[in-house]
């Protein structure tokens, strides 16, 4: 295998274990007997400790600082490199001290294996079982048992067996299969890289042989592109994009979308100031500066997916939580989540199950917060859109941290996210960001006492679609609902007045109309649309754009026979149709189509306008209430007064 081979043969690893177990020893044992060692560091260690007085040990190694000595534990997550024959190696350096747990979260998750180990002479401890949690929870499937200092208990096959069975029991429910379960004892070299000849009875490999075994990960070119963003330059006249490529290729020509804005653009160039010849292409694991064709708006935070495959958009996620704060995580609290570059306000608005993380039993009572060291499943409510991923999808882009105060207060994944593809006419390009309010959703649930919502009226011309609208929001209003009618004639007097009726316009009119009411069903009003809007395939445009904006909308069909709708012709434009006068008239020389599923359906030729506004009513209200009976009490205690 060339040096370049090996080079790009690398396995992410993570060791961890409880304070004391031998993590620092097993780390530095590793890199002595594989020779990865800078030239002269074992030496300068042990002056070091016979300048101190200090018996050298190889755990000095790795935690090479005086005050790291003093206090026992390493303090921060580094990323260090040894080689074995076969490949390369990088160990992220996780420490097992309770306090650090914050960096388990932060390293283990990029990892590709582990070596989880556990102190022969104290056993499980409940750091062992956290750990086990954790790992299971960020998704590591190549793992390592490793039964340290076993010297200490005689090199005790029985002993061994019996942390064996004890932990391999606490780890199956987790779904946690452990590769291999090796007795060793890091200090004195037992099973690192040569079978001891203290322990006879063991018929596991030696760790590094054990290591070896483990598959490289799936090459992370061939997923989905996700590009986050970093920094904007600007040089001479460019625009500079700076990034890292998470998962995915990137070429130019490539056309862009930037989550959560959705512009889009295409790559001009990828810059290279120091390659001999220009970059085309860059690949996961990168990071790149790169030009678009459109000087777009784009800022750090946004992540760049091509048009396929495209993150998940939202502002509500599910999510496994680890806790790590003194500090409870509590319901309606406010905390920073840090998606990759990404850094918003996020609520936690549900806890739909506390576990904890060393026992795995369940709270059996609903819980109103999340204590230190509990594990849970949970819903966040960020205060403006969010990019993101499932991580088992796209592990970088599907992982998070919640801030308390300055410090990391917990981790998590996202997973249960769902994904819908984004149409090459879905995003348009502009020169402009989204501007957040502060009034958010749940204020104006509060104040109106309940949720903006698209009532979407269609049907034949005539049929009655206008007069029930105008009831409907009499009727609202009357209630002290905030209600608001979008009809179709007052749309073309200004927002489509320079659209006609081809079929391309009618779409066109259909779109801003939708776009319209999505965003006055977002200030908390419920909107009531009044549109022919004939074709299906536009009416599901406006569902999606208001689904993807979580607005409740329903798709009313007023229904009326074409001879009743002539009849009744309160315009006379059937009149007219008939003679030529107007071309493309829907139901005369352009078709309607009817809704298959609509959410009610009115026979306006059967039934009286009473008796179809008594149904408008019903419906209206059961959308726009609040997320449950006690929603808007919860929000707006006075208003149960």
């Amino acid at each position: 295998m060339s040096s370049t081979e090996l080079e790009n043969q690398r396995l992410k690893i993570v060791i961890v274990g409880h304070v004391d177990h031998g993590k620092s020893t097993l780390i530095g044992r590793l890199f002595y007997d594989t020779n990865s060692l800078p030239d002269g560091k074992v030496e300068s260690i042990r002056k070091a400790c016979e300048a101190e007085g200090m018996e050298f040990e190889y755990a000095f190694l790795l935690d090479a600082l005086l005050e790291e000595q003093e206090q026992n534990i390493t303090i921060d997550t580094t990323q260090i490199h040894f080689r074995t024959a076969r490949r390369n190696y990088v160990i992220i350096d996780a420490p097992g001290h309770k306090e650090f747990l914050k960096n388990m979260i932060t390293g283990a998750a990029s990892a590709d294996a582990a070596i989880l180990l556990i102190d022969a002479h104290e056993g499980v401890q409940e750091q062992s079982r956290r750990h086990g949690y954790l790992l299971s929870l960020l998704g590591v499937k190549q793992v390592i048992v490793a039964v340290n200092k076993m010297d200490l208990i005689g090199f005790s096959e029985e002993k061994f067996e019996a942390i064996r069975k004890e932990y391999t029991e606490f780890l199956r429910p987790l779904g946690v299969h452990p590769s291999h379960f090796i007795p060793i004892s890091a200090k004195h070299g037992h099973n690192i890289i040569k079978p001891s000849v203290e322990m006879p009875w063991n018929h596991e490999p030696t760790i590094l042989n054990a290591l070896d075994s483990f598959s490289l990960p799936p090459s992370r070119d061939n997923l989905p592109l996700r590009l986050t963003v970093q920094d904007i330059y600007r040089f001479d006249e460019r625009r500079i994009i700076a990034g890292r490529i998470e998962a995915g290729t990137l070429s130019v020509g490539d056309e862009l979308i930037f989550w959560p804005d959705r512009k889009r653009s295409k790559v001009k160039s990828i810059e290279a100031w120091s390659a001999a010849s220009p970059v085309t292409q860059s690949s996961a694991g990168r990071s790149v500066a790169l030009t678009l064709t459109e000087q777009i708006f784009v800022e750090r935070g946004q992540i760049a997916s091509h048009t396929k495959d495209t993150p998940v958009e939202g502002r509500e996620i599910n999510a496994r939580l680890f806790w790590l704060s003194d500090e409870p995580l509590r319901l309606e609290s406010t905390h920073t989540l840090k998606l990759g570059t990404q850094s918003v306000e996020a609520r936690l608005v549900k806890i739909n199950r506390v576990i904890d993380s060393s026992t795995l039993n369940s709270a059996t009572e609903a819980r109103s917060e999340i204590v230190k060291n509990e594990a849970a499943e949970i819903v966040l409510r960020t205060r403006r859109p969010l990019a993101f991923d499932n991580h088992n999808v796209i592990t970088e882009t599907g992982r998070f941290v919640l801030i308390q105060g300055s410090r990391i207060g917990g981790g998590g994944i996202i997973h249960n996210a769902v994904y819908s593809d984004v149409k090459s006419d879905a995003v348009k390009s502009e020169n402009l960001s989204w501007n957040i309010s502060e009034v958010t959703s749940e204020d104006r649930i509060g104040y109106f006492i309940h949720r903006g919502a698209v009532i979407w009226l269609t049907g034949l011309s005539g049929s009655g679609k206008s007069t029930l609208s105008t009831a409907l929001e009499a009727s609202l209003f009357k209630r002290g609902h905030a209600a608001f009618v979008l009809d179709g004639d007052n749309l073309r007097h200004g927002l489509c007045a320079n659209l006609g009726f081809s079929d391309e316009d009618r779409t066109e009119n259909i779109r801003r109309a939708g776009e319209a009411a999505k965003l006055l069903a977002d200030s908390g009003l419920i909107v009531i649309t009044a549109l022919i809007s004939p074709f299906a395939k536009d009416r599901d445009k406006v569902r999606e754009i208001c689904s993807n904006g979580g607005i409740p909308f329903a798709e009313i069909f007023v229904n009326a026979p074409l001879a009743v709708c002539e009849q009744r012709d309160p315009k006379n434009l059937y009149a007219k149709a008939r003679k030529g006068e107007i071309k493309g008239f829907t139901g005369i020389d352009s078709p309607y189509e009817p809704p298959q599923k609509p959410e009610l359906e009115l026979p306006t030729d059967q039934l009286t306008k009473e008796e179809c506004l008594t149904r408008l009513l019903d419906l209206t209200q059961n959308l726009s209430q609040a997320e449950d009976s006690t929603r808007a009490e919860e929000i707006n205690p006075e208003s149960s007064i």
